[in-house]
């Protein structure tokens, strides 16, 4: 079985079977019809993943891999807010009339901050620090803005990165290890999508900075089941699993600027049917 699987499934499980349901809580998201949407959930679940063993990508059912990293090129790469550059319409329920999610996720990307070494935005300094500085403990990004978040479309969910470099003994090449850390996660429509972005991200960022991919630690404050995807999740949860898939991605790229989508594949991926239909609260 691919190792996300495992971790998928026994996420869920301790969701299900220990978390917290809201049913006849005040909560925020609706369905479509308007009814609230409640979710089974649970408090600081943490997930970690080697990607020198192998790349974190479900079997129980495919992940729409080119539109994840279409999205994480998006935000990071494009530091854009604008639905129209985006192949998918995952993004559409928070956009205004003209496309625009407000001052979030790639806006805040883009905004140059200063620092000794000059002005330069969150990304690039990500990018200066693990060429230059390695092993300082202050590599990080951070989208929760709270300045601005009445001006976003969505409140960051996936919101920080923090990078740290490490060493295998032996070895000359570094290793780039991250954690993200997300306030609220959708386990059956996000989990799995963010997991494959973030490991993408970190390739990228070895593959520019000479370095070796190593962990990458998953921080959901809230991990959460919506009431309409119990029955989904438990389906999903019991199909048969296979291996991992092989990552592959362009050696030739050292710029994080040049990468697009199709330099990145999945190879040997096995996987059950596409789960349909899904519906998404609001």
């Amino acid at each position: 079985m691919s190792y996300a699987d495992k971790v998928f499934k026994e996420m869920c499980e301790d969701i299900l079977n220990n978390g917290t349901d809201t049913r006849g809580e005040k909560v925020r998201p609706k369905w479509d019809d308007g009814q609230s949407a409640y979710t089974i959930k649970k408090f600081g679940v943490v997930n970690r993943y080697d990607l020198s063993k192998e790349f974190p990508a479900l079997t129980f059912r495919p992940v729409g891999f080119k539109n994840c990293i279409d999205e994480i090129l998006w935000i990071w790469q494009k530091k854009s807010n604008d639905i129209h550059e985006l192949k998918s319409h995952i993004w559409d329920s928070w956009a205004d009339e003209s496309g625009s999610i407000g001052k979030a996720y790639g806006y805040q990307m883009g905004i140059k901050h200063k620092y000794k070494e000059g002005e330069v935005d969150q990304v690039d300094r990500v990018i200066y620090d693990l060429k230059n500085n390695p092993f300082s403990r202050r590599i990080m990004t951070n989208m929760y803005n709270h300045h601005d978040l009445s001006e976003m479309g969505l409140y960051p969910c996936a919101y920080s990165m923090t990078f740290n470099v490490s060493q295998k003994k032996g070895s000359d090449k570094l290793v780039l290890n991250g954690v993200l850390n997300q306030r609220s996660q959708d386990v059956l429509t996000a989990n799995n999508w963010n997991v494959v972005q973030y490991a993408v991200l970190m390739h990228m960022f070895a593959a520019v900075c000479d370095m070796q991919v190593g962990e990458l630690v998953h921080m959901i404050a809230d991990a959460h089941i919506y009431d309409r995807h119990v029955d989904i999740i438990k389906e999903l949860i019991t199909r048969e699993q296979f291996p991992a898939p092989v990552f592959k991605m362009n050696p030739d790229i050292k710029d994080f600027y040049k990468f697009s989508v199709d330099d990145f594949s999945l190879e040997n991926y096995k996987t059950g049917e596409q789960v349909r239909n899904i519906p998404v609260a609001v």
